[in-house]
């Protein structure tokens, strides 16, 4: 009988030991949820998320997390709408620039030197240098909490898509082309990221 081979097991409420938490670095690589808002005084807002997907096909519904109730998630909670913004290579920088810890109030979309661009439907401003954006309409905001009840420094906010911006120039046959967009992606560790590259496509077929 093959013997299999020892794993590392840790308890996450206990610590893992190691030197940077593999937790988000093995859930990946995932989409970056680039959250652009206007808080209830007008101000613009812009910041990157890692912990965001896609929830729901109809109505389709999108979501981002927050390990903290930061600006994203007080602009949605007073407005009840966001906007998501795709990252693309060429726009990875200015993502990255839009981290930045500073006081509310302060414009991200100039830290990041990316130009506003209103929406139609919301009246959170949208990255113009972006492919595709999503104007959103909240639907849930939920604090988090763990399997026992403690409640979490954690809040989902949760929104449905009521209108897309898309350049048809990534457009093949009607079909968005993942691969020709460049998306960059999160991959764990405390400076990782991936692009979805043409080399990196398989197909496979769901079974009938």
């Amino acid at each position: 009988m093959t013997q299999l081979p020892e794993r590392l097991f840790y308890e996450p409420s206990k610590g893992h030991g190691l030197p940077h938490d593999p937790f988000n670095a093995i859930v990946g690589p995932r989409p970056i949820g680039w959250i652009s808002t206007r808080g209830a005084d007008g101000s613009r807002n812009l910041a990157p998320y890692s912990f965001f997907n896609a929830f729901n096909y109809t109505p389709p519904i999108v979501g981002f997390s927050s390990t903290s109730p930061k600006d994203s998630v007080r602009n949605a909670r007073e407005t009840g709408e966001f906007g998501w913004n795709l990252t693309t290579r060429t726009l990875a920088e200015a993502m990255n620039a839009t981290c930045a810890h500073v006081p509310y109030g302060v414009d991200e979309f100039a830290l990041g030197g990316v130009t506003p661009r209103a929406g139609r439907l919301i009246e959170a401003p949208l990255v113009a240098e972006s492919p595709v954006n999503f104007e959103c309409k909240v639907t849930d905001i939920i604090q988090l909490h763990s399997h026992t009840g403690v409640m979490a420094q954690g809040w989902l906010v949760l929104g449905e898509v009521v209108a897309v911006h898309l350049d048809p120039a990534y457009l093949r046959d009607g079909v968005f082309d993942t691969f020709a967009a460049d998306i960059v992606l999160r991959a764990g560790g405390p400076s990782a990221y991936a692009m979805i590259r043409p080399d990196s496509r398989f197909d496979m077929r769901r079974p009938t």
